[in-house]
């Protein structure tokens, strides 16, 4: 979470924050290109049409425009808990577009296509025009889903609700079954993530019996993609500007920092630096280009939590059903704990510990990247093919050797002006290491090729891919962290902690340390300190913690699960950030019973593997 790595659901499903997030805004304003590695439908594309403005449940207006609204609503607050929702068919396009503006943009691609196809034919030298104008439409993949969208208005600041408001965007996929249940809202992580596109993948990440019970509802965040958003870059200064960090899905994006051993020469101090300055200008871009100006300052997730809320009760739900992963588990626990009789069946997945400070955080997601990468070599050594030999130690060494000497003298690629560095085989490592092991040949085939020929092209072709289906939150994730956690230490301080975490991870150190020193300079900064939640009072909620999960480790769900009253744990043994969705059926069924019909799994459940 914040700290290190953005925390997001990343598995088969998708959707951590991204290892050393201030690393890749260097990397950035240098010319690199956030990525993010997505696994099954972390990229998939649906197109489908949407629902006329009262299908299904959910967020549904009441005859005569006026919202049926469920729950108490808080004093001063009226006007946002009644307000009429109005609701139009949409597609499946990472937004809120009316099906009807997909509809006019397929049309105009389909006509451009067709030029562009004359033109080649009429000129057979020139290069593919064809795949300038439209493939990407041509080979999505559809569903039968229906969806529908809507914008709802909330105030941007929740001390003066009489002030400015802003809008969250809404989308609903509605329930297979012919008859729903409710309305199940849903939330991929971040700070950053859209559950607005999240919707759209809830084919591929959810069973088909909770896609057939409930509407599945995705939001954005306030900051966030489709609502009122924090943005860093003007249309005509994208290009030159400095880019905006990485908030990429997977432990970052770019590079991690330079101090490290692992990773080059550049002291701490140099590094320090120099990030102070990049996320000075960030600020400052952020600041000029955002709308309102004041979205900065109120991003924060307790607020966050308020807005979620509003949609509960213009859902029509007196309770709030919730599936929530990464840091996605902090919002609803800080729901959980403002609202808590209005809580329902709550799944948190993947569990952020709120007690934790960002530097505490960032020391425990560099040792969960360790170990993880030692659990990969053991499974490499076991497997045909495997680069590295001796025991787990040798193995481990071997790789760290390896990045050592790709910072000295970087690998070739089949494109002479690509390289590949040692900071691009870490973030490589990093985001095979969200996955599970069926995720990893080919990242023992990528090292077999670097160490055994000196060849980076798999390296190289990994954050292709990564950066063609990357998934920018803009500055969210550093505003909305920097709201949340107060800067602790100094650069004395910071600088011993990266000593320990050298000692601790020594590859993934880099990623331990760093988000105090960018909140330093943030220039929007929150008061709210790190404390258990216990949301006394709330519905039963279950917490899934995976054994191998390096980004938001074990030992943090199972530390939430006993800090919430009506907390409890179900364990997966596994590997990789997040366990619903995958291939553990013990799982997904002991998700899909609470979720469905509220029977909660037998207390201490431990799921093995993919049984």
């Amino acid at each position: 979470m914040p700290g290190m790595t953005r925390t997001v659901r990343q598995r088969p499903v998708d959707s951590g924050r991204a290892i050393a997030a201030q690393a890749s805004a260097q990397s950035s304003m240098a010319g690199g290109s956030p990525r993010r590695r997505r696994t099954g439908i972390g990229v998939l594309a649906v197109l489908v049409g949407g629902c006329l403005s009262a299908c299904g449940t959910g967020l549904a207006p009441a005859a005569g425009g006026s919202a049926t609204v469920a729950g108490p609503i808080p004093s001063g607050l009226e006007s946002f808990y009644r307000q009429a929702v109005n609701w139009y068919p949409c597609a499946a396009t990472d937004g809120v577009e009316k099906a009807s503006e997909k509809t006019a943009q397929a049309s105009a691609s389909m006509t451009a296509a067709a030029t562009a196809s004359a033109q080649a034919t009429a000129t057979p030298s020139s290069e593919s025009a064809t795949d300038a104008t439209g493939t990407a439409d041509s080979s999505e993949e559809t569903d039968t889903a229906t969806f529908s969208c809507a914008v709802i208005t909330v105030p941007l600041d929740y001390a003066n609700p009489k002030g400015e408001t802003i809008s969250i965007a809404v989308k609903k996929r509605a329930a297979t079954g012919g008859h729903s249940q409710g309305a199940l809202f849903i939330n991929p992580g971040g700070p950053g993530d859209s559950g607005v596109s999240f919707a759209e993948r809830a084919g591929n990440a959810f069973s088909p019996d909770l896609l057939s019970a409930y509407d599945i509802i995705g939001f954005d965040p306030r900051g966030v993609g489709s609502s009122t958003a924090i943005t860093c870059s003007s249309d005509d200064d994208s290009s030159s500007s400095p880019a905006e960090p990485s908030v990429s899905g997977t432990p970052s994006a770019g590079s991690t920092l330079s101090a490290g051993t692992a990773s080059g020469g550049e002291s701490y101090e140099e590094w320090a630096e120099s990030t102070r300055q990049s996320f000075q200008e960030l600020s400052k871009q952020c600041g000029s280009n955002t709308e309102p100006a004041a979205l900065l300052d109120h991003v924060d997730t307790v607020s966050a939590a308020r807005d979620l809320d509003i949609l509960r009760a213009l859902a029509g739900q007196e309770k709030l059903n919730y599936l929530g992963f990464s840091y996605g588990t902090y919002l609803a626990s800080v729901y959980a704990e403002t609202f808590p009789g209005n809580t329902g069946r709550i799944v948190l997945d993947g569990a952020i510990d709120p007690s934790l400070s960002l530097a505490e955080q960032g020391l425990g997601q560099a040792k969960g990247f360790e170990q993880a990468l030692r659990t990969y070599v053991d499974y490499c050594q076991s497997s045909s093919g495997c680069p590295l030999s001796g025991g787990t130690d040798a193995g481990v060494q071997q790789i760290r050797d390896l990045i050592t000497s790709a910072n000295s003298t970087p690998l070739a690629t089949g494109d002479p002006k690509r390289t590949v560095t040692g900071a691009d085989i870490v973030t490589a490592l990093s985001e095979y290491l969200y996955t599970t092991e069926q995720n990893w040949p080919p990242l023992t085939k990528a090292l077999d090729q670097a160490i055994n020929h000196r060849d980076g092209s798999a390296f190289a072709a990994s954050e292709e891919q990564d950066s063609s289906s990357k998934d920018d939150g803009g500055g969210a994730f550093q505003a909305v962290t920097c709201l949340d956690y107060p800067v602790e230490g100094d650069t004395t301080t910071w600088a011993a902690q990266y000593e320990q975490a050298k000692r601790e991870a020594p590859i993934f150190a880099d990623s331990a340390v760093g988000m105090d020193l960018v909140c330093s300079v943030w220039g929007h900064n929150g008061t709210r300190k790190p404390a258990q939640i216990h949301a006394r009072g709330a519905a039963p909620i279950l917490v899934v913690g995976t054994t191998g999960d390096p980004a938001t480790p074990y030992a943090w769900s199972k530390s939430l699960a006993e800090q919430l009253d009506s907390g409890q744990l179900l364990t997966w043994e596994g590997n990789g950030h997040t366990a619903y969705g995958g291939d553990a059926s013990c799982v997904n069924d002991a998700v899909d019973a609470y979720l469905i019909s509220g029977t909660m799994p037998k207390k201490g459940l431990t799921c093995h593997g993919n049984e």
